[in-house]
């Protein structure tokens, strides 16, 4: 699936990228909305999730594609014992990058890639301030980076059911489709083997008539 496949790829890629500046990168789960005192003790610390889709527009004149234009998010957060703006501008100590350096490098590593994905490239959009407050006597700032991006999904043709690859083969295991399958929903029935293609040359003026056929059919060997 698309979207855990970008969103594997931006966790990978800032962790490699941001190395010693932070202890953490990982998937969001909530760290800033339960237990942020627990949350604080982990900075500096970047998460990543997905934003949502904000537009869907028909692809090219298939009826069988649209264009998926979503974003994602990075949370980045620093704090400081010291004083307040340490947290954003950094300290002289290795371990106080601040919160406005992780802001730029994590615009910096993700800005106008693709990841090695079918995406567009990724597009900086807006920086806004989630917390930037105290808390036990430590100053902590929590900024949010949004990156937006487009993807090319196919739907089913009308009142048909997914039918996704067999299980067990290479092809199963990338299918975005699969899900349906494991979780016991509805399937159709899987494309049927390609056997000939039957091909009619007419020449001009065209009686209607083919002038001459071939038959391509699939080797048995």
């Amino acid at each position: 699936m698309i979207l855990v496949q970008t969103e594997n790829a931006i966790i990978a890629r800032l962790r490699l990228g941001l190395g010693r500046m932070v202890r953490e990168v990982g998937s969001y789960g909530g760290e800033l909305d339960d237990g942020l005192g627990d949350a604080i003790r982990r900075f500096p610390a970047a998460w990543v999730t997905f934003g949502g889709v904000t537009k869907t527009e028909p692809y090219g004149t298939s009826r069988q594609k649209f264009k998926a234009t979503g974003q994602f998010v990075v949370m980045v957060g620093e704090r400081s014992v010291r004083k307040e703006d340490a947290s954003r501008i950094g300290g002289p100590a290795a371990g106080e990058v601040g919160s406005y350096s992780l802001v730029y490098a994590v615009r910096r590593l993700l800005s106008s890639q693709d990841l090695g994905l079918p995406i567009a490239e990724l597009m900086p959009g807006r920086v806004r301030t989630l917390y930037n407050s105290r808390m036990d006597k430590q100053a902590f700032s929590v900024f949010a980076c949004e990156f937006q991006t487009a993807w090319i999904e196919e739907v089913l043709p009308n009142e048909h059911w997914p039918s996704p690859p067999a299980a067990g083969t290479p092809e199963a295991e990338t299918s975005p489709d699969a899900v349906f399958a494991r979780y016991q929903g509805k399937l159709g029935q899987p494309d049927p083997d390609w056997l000939r293609t039957g091909l009619n040359y007419h020449l001009i003026p065209d009686d209607g008539q083919p002038d001459a056929q071939d038959l391509l059919s699939r080797s048995n060997s």
